[in-house]
């Protein structure tokens, strides 16, 4: 399903950086996907969405 119509963004690309990247803040999000950039009726969902993926993101260690 399309979170954000205006720049075509679905759910699962959205999880999928979200689980990726692990924004802590929409604004963080933002950065990665133009998401709530033109008519912002999709930030709620996307705020949604990322409070929920975010508890089941792995984490990441860094490589030496």
């Amino acid at each position: 399903m399309y979170v954000c119509l205006c720049n075509a963004i679905s759910d699962k690309t959205l999880r999928e950086v979200v689980r990726r990247y692990q924004p802590k803040s929409i604004q963080q999000l933002r950065k990665l996907l133009p998401v709530g950039k033109q008519c912002g009726k999709c930030l709620r969902l996307a705020h949604d969405i990322m409070n929920e993926e975010l508890p089941n993101a792995p984490l990441y260690k860094e490589i030496a």
